[in-house]
């Protein structure tokens, strides 16, 4: 039996496929990767067209920083469009343990809450992605081919998508950690996310209409 071909490596119309399927996976989570993947790409684009804004050397050599900085978080994002559909898969696993003598119960509620944990890290780590993207994405607004602004607000509304989705992943998840300080921690980093790539959003639009 041959090893299980990675949802990014299909073609686009396998992929939709397999998120049309009655499968639990792929689902919302790792179409919220994907859709940041493809929005940190689209900036990635913006910073390398030609005729850019940008003039000095320094301002140039940022511009293309900020362009290798978005091409990178696409690469993670797109592994993180894998990593969130085995996380997932394992939580099902961990449901799926016996529990019928004490011990076992004991077992599978450890399994549970630990499966969760990485069900949960796998769209914060999109979320933080997606935060760094629309940082770097401000630096190319303000910097990238003006013709090319609209391929950038794209981007950013993506970005935005797949950090809302991904959230609403986390909640889901939370919901069932018995751990009320991971909770707490997480929530809060996963508000200040939320906040920060609102801000960089619009720091994006205040710098094209310069």
């Amino acid at each position: 039996m041959g090893a299980t071909v990675k949802l990014t490596d299909r073609t686009v119309t396998a992929l939709l496929a397999a998120f049309k399927s009655p499968d639990p996976t792929p689902g919302g989570g790792s179409a919220a990767a994907l859709a940041g993947a493809v929005g940190a790409a689209l900036l990635a684009m913006v910073a390398s067209l030609p005729r850019p804004r940008a003039e000095t050397e320094k301002d140039v050599a940022r511009l293309t920083a900020a362009g290798g900085q978005c091409a990178a978080l696409s690469a993670e994002l797109e592994a993180l469009v894998d990593r969130d559909s085995d996380a997932y898969d394992l939580v099902m696993v961990a449901y799926g343990q016996p529990k019928v003598t004490g011990e076992e119960k004991a077992a599978r509620s450890a399994a549970i809450q630990a499966a969760l944990r990485g069900a949960t890290a796998a769209p914060v780590a999109v979320m933080r992605a997606c935060a760094a993207a629309a940082e770097q994405g401000v630096v190319i607004a303000a910097g990238g081919n003006p013709s090319a602004s609209s391929d950038l607000q794209v981007g950013f509304e993506l970005l935005g998508a797949a950090a809302r989705g991904a959230k609403l992943n986390v909640e889901m998840n939370l919901g069932s950690v018995k751990d009320p300080e991971y909770v707490g921690k997480t929530r809060g980093e996963v508000a200040g996310l939320e906040s920060a790539i609102g801000h960089q959003a619009e720091a994006a639009r205040l710098a094209l209409a310069r």
